[in-house]
């Protein structure tokens, strides 16, 4: 995915949020309302987190360093995790402390600002809305024939998915917090506001926990997508390779592969055509993978009959497994 696509996201997120906190939390100045108050920090810790993704983006397309041979494309891991710790901690935990205090503490709201956090939260969901249109447009650049579910858990580059949960939590939030406000001016108690309050932080208790296993995953390196591997180990067969012995695929940032193979040569072979058949196959996988930049090629003999061996004895086939590793089922 280019990055192109998730920073334009993220802007429309930025830009969504800082209206809507300013609006929420005049809104819970005038109500008192938990539900606003906690809509008011959850906006605030959304665009501390897209300021964040867009840091993380920037500090990734550093060069390659010494101390930093493979690059820097893991910041923008690093980065989308700090965002789920933020959003579990500063959103989620505030949430439910802020419905704690109000079961115990449930006063209603003004009614001569009634009408205020029922026009903010209707304006917010709009602007919302508008932002994660333009999260599912960007993500529809990319996310081909998966399902949003299987676009989270297996997209590469983590924006996208970051904003798509934040957008949707958002509107979910800003839901919830328009039940518990209209049932409290309904009703005139409280508690229903400190309901809201609570589903508010249950959501985005859950949405953290999503997004921390999720880029925990990218963090200790995944393998390159199925069709990337099966792209891969078709380029790398080719004059002076019969077979790819070994491949294994790791992700160096969200478009930047590390590709580790054992290929087959044969026996008769001088080391300069193997040479010319290595460089051969590296030039026809970045033809078929553009993003496999990085790539170390061993080449070997194979032997039928040793496979056959390595196989068949326990604990040596996933030292010299004979068949190629491409990713993991579940997409991490």
């Amino acid at each position: 995915m280019s990055h192109g696509g998730g920073t334009k996201a993220i802007v429309a997120a930025l830009a969504a949020n800082l209206s809507i906190a300013v609006l929420k939390f005049l809104a819970y100045l005038l109500t008192r309302s938990s539900s606003m108050l906690a809509e008011s920090i959850h906006s605030v810790a959304d665009s501390g987190n897209q300021v964040l993704l867009l840091v993380g983006g920037k500090r990734a397309a550093r060069q390659a360093s010494p101390q930093h041979p493979f690059g820097y494309g893991r910041e923008r891991y690093v980065y989308a995790f700090i965002v789920s710790i933020i959003l579990f901690s500063v959103g989620g935990l505030f949430a439910l402390f802020e419905a704690y205090e109000k079961w115990h503490d449930p006063h209603g709201i003004d009614p001569r600002w009634a009408w205020v956090p029922i026009v903010v939260l209707v304006g917010s969901i709009l602007l919302e809305a508008n932002s994660f249109r333009t999260a599912i447009r960007e993500s529809n650049l990319t996310r081909g024939k998966r399902s949003w579910v299987q676009f989270v858990r297996t997209a590469k580059a983590p924006e996208l998915p970051v904003v798509l949960l934040e957008d949707s939590a958002a509107l979910l939030g800003l839901v919830f917090a328009l039940f518990g406000v209209s049932m409290t001016l309904a009703t005139g108690n409280g508690l229903w506001d400190a309901a809201g309050t609570t589903l508010i932080g249950l959501l985005l208790v859950a949405v953290a926990v999503v997004l921390a296993v999720e880029t925990k995953s990218l963090l200790l390196g995944e393998s390159a997508t199925a069709g990337d591997v099966a792209a891969i180990e078709a380029a790398l067969v080719g004059p002076g390779v019969s077979r790819v012995i070994h491949l294994k695929t790791m992700h160096l940032g969200p478009e930047e592969l590390l590709v580790a193979a054992k290929i087959a040569v044969a026996e008769s072979e001088t080391g300069e055509q193997i040479a010319a058949a290595i460089d051969a196959a590296e030039k026809r996988v970045r033809a078929a993978v553009p993003i496999a930049r990085v790539m170390y090629l061993e080449p070997d003999i194979y032997s039928s009959a040793k496979a056959a061996v390595k196989r068949e004895t326990p604990g040596n086939a996933a030292v010299e497994p004979t068949r190629t590793q491409g990713a993991d089922p579940t997409g991490h």
